[in-house]
């Protein structure tokens, strides 16, 4: 929602501020549609030349992301935490027999059937099952810090990943204003192979080139950056809750006390998922 409303402010600044100045839009309007082919084309062509498919889809899902802003909200949080410490807990009273009926399929688990939300981030589940998998088929002889490292790669290629679609558009967004120079440049081109016209038809297709200018700087500074920006945040804030889920098993397996476990996840997320104390052990609690 913000996304659009800041886009809304910015085209009716900059195209309002042009006109209450006497800026005549007609010819802007008239020139943008050409010089948008220049530069949205060679924008799309850079961009499918970079990148595989699989970027392609990445970036297609980034935009959505970027309007819809996180995947989970703070009681997405606060499952994740209770999840992981129920599923440590089995761990630790009954034993690895008990915990592989949940990890080897989580989808007909009774324990991942309350919290849905979290067994449809595949990834967040996949991190789960797959860290107590390890242990349940180890017999509890892994070292603490092993299983750390192996969680930390685990999701340091899956943020590597995600991040792939923001750095296309960072990228983009730098190039942007030299492809903005290109529509120019080729519209002085034009204007030079009519420089016999009068020169109230040079100034208007001198005009015209520049528009070309103008619109790469605003696309790439007023709306490719930001968004690139914007995604950057969703995409940090989707990582906390794997953060959480890690720091749960970790502090359990070091047989922390089960206050200071929840403790140690949920001091680790930020503001806006972060819930009180008190408030995370009474849903524990109540679950």
């Amino acid at each position: 929602m913000f996304a659009i409303i800041g886009i809304v402010v910015l085209l009716v600044m900059v195209f309002g501020g042009f006109a209450i100045t006497g800026g005549a839009l007609g010819p802007v309007f008239e020139a943008i549609p050409h010089e948008m082919l220049i530069i949205g084309g060679a924008a799309v062509g850079a961009i499918v030349a970079g990148n595989s498919m699989h970027e392609l889809k990445g970036i297609g899902a980034g935009f959505m992301k970027i309007f819809k802003g996180p995947k989970h909200n703070k009681q997405d949080h606060i499952d994740a935490i209770i999840l992981t410490s129920r599923l440590m807990k089995i761990l630790r009273s009954e034993g690895p027999v008990a915990l592989e009926s949940h990890v080897n399929d989580p989808k007909t688990s009774s324990l991942f059937a309350e919290f849905p939300r979290l067994l449809g981030n595949h990834e967040l589940t996949a991190l789960i099952c797959d860290t107590l998998t390890l242990i349940v088929v180890s017999s509890g002889t892994l070292e603490v810090h092993a299983v750390e490292d192996v969680m930390d790669n685990a999701m340091k290629t899956h943020f590597h990943e995600q991040h792939e679609a923001q750095h296309a558009l960072q990228s983009l967004a730098d190039a942007l204003p030299a492809l903005g120079i290109v529509a120019a440049v080729l519209g002085v081109v034009k204007t030079m192979g009519s420089i016999d016209k009068p020169p109230s038809i040079l100034g208007a297709m001198i005009g015209s080139a520049l528009v070309g200018t103008f619109m790469g700087v605003m696309l790439a500074y007023g709306m490719v950056a930001p968004m690139a920006g914007r995604l950057k945040q969703v995409l940090e804030a989707d990582e906390q809750i794997f953060h959480a889920v890690k720091q749960v098993i970790i502090a359990s397996l070091h047989g922390w006390p089960q206050p200071l476990v929840v403790e140690s996840a949920r001091s680790g997320l930020g503001h806006a998922f972060r819930p009180g104390l008190s408030e995370l052990l009474d849903a524990m609690r109540g679950r």
